[in-house]
């Protein structure tokens, strides 16, 4: 019984610290969450616009290659 109760309180140990721990995190400002989220977005998008371009323009070389 023992153990069980040292495993316990190892637990409740544990997560008091993580709400300590949580207490002390400095959040971003709103604007500051829009812009970035906003930026990612952004690039996320013109990554996947230059790969499906690229993507077609491969196709189109390779189109051009003469089946065997």
């Amino acid at each position: 019984m023992n153990k069980n109760n040292e495993t316990v309180q190892a637990i409740v140990t544990y997560f008091k610290g993580v709400r300590a721990e949580c207490g002390k995190i400095n959040w971003p400002e709103k604007q500051q969450v829009i812009a970035e989220t906003i930026f990612v977005v952004a690039i996320v998008t013109s990554f996947t616009i230059a790969v499906y371009l690229m993507d077609i323009i491969f196709k189109a070389i390779l189109g051009l290659i003469p089946n065997s």
